[in-house]
């Protein structure tokens, strides 16, 4: 059972490795076309010129880095954490039409579920007393 958590860790790990890396070295086709004046369009054009699309690519490269590495799976995933609620909120709030029924949300949303479950105990001791 203790295998579990590692796979689990060192796929989304790759995940955000791989997605993140996109960014930079464009291996992977961008999403399909936007509709000009949607909010996505408005969206990803007030993130992408600014650098903050990058600045969030690096956070995703490092985390999904530490979080492959089982002596720093825990700071990965508190890295990872506000970029996979993002996510989720961005699937869900802008892109809407079930976009956060696709795959790669379902799956990175689900590994980090079940990880930071499978490290609760040291995580609620961040909550305090």
């Amino acid at each position: 059972m203790k295998k579990l958590p590692s796979t689990a860790a060192v796929l989304l790990g790759l995940g955000f490795i791989t997605f993140g890396l996109n960014h930079f070295l464009n291996f992977m086709p961008a999403g399909g076309p936007t509709e000009e004046g949607s909010a996505k369009a408005m969206f990803f054009g007030a993130i992408v010129p600014t650098g903050f699309l990058t600045f969030v690519k690096i956070f995703e490269i490092t985390g999904g880095l530490l979080v492959a590495i089982p002596k720093t799976r825990n700071i990965g995933l508190l890295i990872l954490g506000p970029i996979i609620i993002n996510i989720l909120a961005i699937n869900i709030l802008i892109i809407g039409g079930g976009a956060v029924f696709q795959p790669p949300v379902i799956v990175i949303s689900v590994l980090s579920a079940y990880l930071l479950f499978a490290a609760k105990n040291k995580f609620l001791g961040l909550l305090g007393d």
